[in-house]
């Protein structure tokens, strides 16, 4: 058996109403002052207000950083870290999405290492146990609250950095579907179709185990499921519940097993174009499967039975095939563009995104070994 690794938070919390623990849970870990990070939009909402009353209830105080936004960047990292020092902080809180957790962990790796976020892109390469963080989510896509991994955007080059460490895996994540309802249907599409990539990616990644196996799994029967209800009908909470668990499951399945091209070229492209990264993902994704095909045709063949697929009386590699079809249905259903130029995406482009994505670290997993030009190819399928 080969040696293998399991990070999920020191503990999660599930449920209707469980944001409003959060108070409590910041002074059992022995925090004394939080700054939350949020984005303008949810901030403007008043929840951040109300998690900071929640959080002064408990006898802690707290400040709100409400800068976080899509794609984040290194700048508002650098800036997050200078209201943490300046207001001698101990802990974070971020609510949202990815954006939101990741910016708070940026934060939370360089008030406890020093130097920039941009020096610790890559795998491993933090030295200090990071700042405690309590991450809220809003969405059910990203995982974000589950994971090792920030993304997090190089202003000056453009280009996203992965940074992965166990040690910037939130403390403890609170996951509240009251959170989640009356989410707009792009947003849930977006959200929902990044947690399959997740999904999917882990199954058929290199690092893959029984363990992220099952994960991966239930997630993808959950969100065949309930995604397309979640989207009919934004207030239908059971729907919302499910697709919470299941984005929760699709995070720890890739923590630990690993994604793939599919992300590596997504990164790029969102990075370069500013563009959403689960619709990214989207586009690429039936590219993406078609290609990594040949290394992974029995899961293949069970994906496309858990999307929905009759492969009845199929040969395993049909089977397969038919994951590309089910991809393909969701696109179309969902109204997801139907390639990366009507996106705004440049044929010039092709060849950086592609050096760029195989430099990125979610290659290594990917189940195919690809080369520069097979990436090349797969964006130009994906125009």
């Amino acid at each position: 058996m080969t040696k293998t690794k399991f990070f999920i938070p020191s503990s999660t919390v599930f449920g209707r109403g469980a944001v409003k623990e959060v108070g409590a849970r910041l002074k059992a870990i022995g925090a004394t002052k939080a700054l939350i990070v949020t984005d303008a939009f949810l901030h403007s909402t008043g929840l951040s207000e109300e998690v900071a009353k929640n959080i002064r209830e408990a006898g802690l105080d707290v400040v709100i950083f409400p800068k976080a936004q899509p794609d984040p960047a290194d700048t508002q990292v650098h800036e997050g870290v200078e209201v943490f020092k300046q207001e001698k902080c101990d802990a974070l809180v971020s609510i949202g999405g990815g954006s939101s957790h990741d910016t708070a962990k940026g934060i939370g790796l360089v008030a406890a290492n020093g130097g920039r976020i941009n020096d610790y892109q890559g795998v491993n390469s933090v030295e200090k146990q990071v700042v405690p963080q309590i991450a809220i989510t809003t969405t059910a896509g990203t995982g974000s609250e589950t994971t090792s991994l920030a993304v997090i955007t190089d202003s000056a080059r453009k280009v996203k950095m992965p940074v992965i460490d166990e040690k910037i895996t939130p403390t403890v994540a609170i996951v509240d579907p009251e959170l989640m309802v009356k989410k707009p249907a792009g947003l849930t599409i977006a959200t929902g179709m990044d947690a399959l990539s997740h999904a999917i990616e882990a199954y058929v990644a290199k690092r893959a185990t029984p363990v992220t196996d099952a994960f991966a799994i239930q997630a993808m029967k959950l969100i065949n499921e309930y995604l397309p209800k979640a989207v009919a009908n934004g207030e239908d909470i059971e729907a919302r519940e499910a697709m919470a668990y299941a984005q929760y499951m699709a995070g720890v399945a890739f923590n630990n097993g690993g994604l793939g091209l599919v992300h590596s070229i997504s990164h790029q492209v969102g990075g370069v174009y500013k563009l959403q990264h689960g619709i990214c993902n989207s586009v690429v994704m039936p590219h993406v499967c078609q290609f990594n095909l040949i290394a992974r045709t029995e899961r293949f063949a069970h994906i496309a039975e858990l999307l929905g697929e009759n492969v009845s009386g199929l040969s395993t590699a049909s089977a397969a095939e038919r994951t590309i079809a089910a991809l393909e249905r969701y696109n179309r259903n969902f109204g997801i563009p139907s390639g990366y130029k009507a996106m705004g995406v440049k044929e010039e482009d092709i060849e950086l995104l592609a050096n760029n994505a195989m430099q990125d670290v979610c290659t290594l997993d990917n189940p195919r070994v690809p080369t520069v030009q097979d990436i090349q190819q797969i964006i130009k399928n994906a125009l």
